[in-house]
């Protein structure tokens, strides 16, 4: 059974998704551990939103709630929030919904900025992650692989994402009205991870030729060459920030990387180095009074908001674009959602078949094995010609092709109980649990699979 508990900016502060995303790494497995019927997650950690995907081990008809509340917990834990603070944030979904959701998610619908192109390799890297803390299972890798096949359909067949929308792109038409020339526009990107390659991508792409890259992690460098920029050193931080006009933030780091106290710094750094006019043999530094715009993109947040009381100092973060998001193109949104909900009935379909596997299995297996006896009586009678035997072999194919279709009919439908009671009923077959992954395929010798198919 899958099942989603999501906190997004439709349904949590930025201060609740700061904490969950900067606790991630690692909750999936503690969310296994901390509860038997927890078979996988995967978690979703972005910006905006936390998701956990569970893959639950069920008896059909058990509630999941134990389970759900459990995953809960072990995401407190983790966080240091309140379970029951959670339960009444998180949104939930089960069953075919799940796929529905997620479909979404990776597609770009549900983020802040409609069709914002970082999403689908978010939901990409959070399946490897899973893969290397070893937290995923079959359904989970199928849910997640069909969730980046579909985000490509809906990139390819609508106009969403079209424009490279993104957070970043959206921070930068919010910053037009504050810029007069970005040609002229002198800029630090701090940070040299993905969004700092969408940053410089999008800052590019509106004539900035003045760019430099400062790394708390010590990465500068290294980013710098690879796309021909100056590196800020350690030591001339603080006066790189404050000669910017631009300061574009867009790290992991769980620390503030910029404050009022560190801009302080630089601002006088600056005035220093600047001649002055003295009274007696004290140096008088004016107040800077040009404008700098500081656009904060990381979650955690990487600026502490009291550079705002600097003098022409103004923030943009997370929660100022959220309020700026453009409204949906509601026909190309309409044409995804519907490319969406195909998609996610078609998830449901496979996996509705796939539950009755074993039912199926343990079905050809009865009628095979007793094909296999009547083919045995009639070689001890005689048929040296292999005609009765070609006869029993395509009279057994014909006798299952109606249930086979059946099968496949109902489980669409969310019908499986009434396949596997009709089975049971009617030859008193009933598919062990255990064998619950088993393939057809496997539960036949290969003798009688080239019979069979050649029938």
């Amino acid at each position: 059974m899958l099942i989603c508990f999501t906190a997004s900016h439709k349904n949590a502060g930025f201060d609740l998704l700061e904490r969950l995303s900067a606790t991630a790494e690692g909750a999936a497995r503690r969310m296994i551990t901390g509860h038997e019927a927890v078979q996988g997650a995967v978690v979703v950690a972005t910006c905006n939103r936390f998701e956990a995907y569970l893959d639950l081990d069920q008896v059909d008809g058990e509630s999941p709630v134990d389970a759900v509340h459990g995953a809960i917990h072990a995401v407190g834990e983790v966080a240091g929030v309140d379970a029951e603070a959670l339960r009444s944030t998180f949104g939930f979904a089960h069953g075919n919904a799940v796929a529905a959701h997620l479909f979404a998610v990776a597609s770009g619908l549900e983020s802040v900025v409609v069709g914002e192109g970082e999403i689908a390799g978010q939901v990409r890297r959070a399946l490897e992650a899973a893969h290397r803390e070893g937290t995923t299972t079959p359904e989970l890798e199928r849910l997640f692989q069909r969730a980046s096949q579909t985000s490509r359909k809906v990139k390819n067949r609508t106009g969403i994402g079209s424009e490279g929308r993104s957070l970043v792109r959206l921070a930068l038409e919010l910053a037009e009205s504050r810029i007069t020339d970005w040609a002229q526009t002198r800029v630090l990107l701090i940070g040299t991870g993905r969004y700092a390659g969408a940053s410089l991508a999008a800052l590019r792409d509106r004539g900035v030729t003045d760019v430099s890259v400062y790394s708390p992690s010590g990465h500068g460098a290294r980013f710098a060459a690879s796309h021909d920029l100056p590196a800020v050193a350690a030591d001339d931080y603080a006066r790189a920030a404050a000669a910017a006009d631009v300061i574009v933030t867009c790290t992991t780091i769980e620390t503030h990387v910029l404050d009022r106290a560190m801009l302080a710094e630089g601002r006088e750094l600056l005035a220093r180095a600047t001649a002055l006019p003295t009274i007696g043999a004290v140096e008088v530094a004016p107040e800077i009074e040009r404008r700098q715009l500081v656009i904060d993109l990381g979650l955690p947040r990487n600026v502490d908001h009291d550079v705002t009381e600097l003098v022409g100092v103004e923030l943009l973060d997370l929660e100022t674009i959220k309020f700026h998001a453009p409204m949906e193109e509601f026909g190309s949104t309409d044409e995804a959602r519907e490319i969406v909900a195909r998609a996610a009935r078609k998830f449901g379909d496979v996996a509705g078949e796939l539950d009755l596997a074993p039912t199926v299995v343990a079905l050809r297996s009865h009628v095979f094995d007793l094909l296999d006896g009547e083919i045995e009586r009639a070689r001890s009678r005689g048929d040296a010609d292999g005609r009765i035997e070609e006869a029993l072999r395509h009279m057994a194919g014909r006798l299952l092709h109606t249930p086979m279709v059946r099968s496949r009919q109902l489980a669409r439908d969310g019908e499986q109980r009434a396949f596997i009671d009709a089975v049971e009923a009617l030859f008193g077959v009933r598919a062990d649990e255990a064998d619950a992954a088993t393939a057809v395929e496997a539960s036949e010798p290969s003798d009688r699979r080239a019979h069979r198919d050649a029938s």
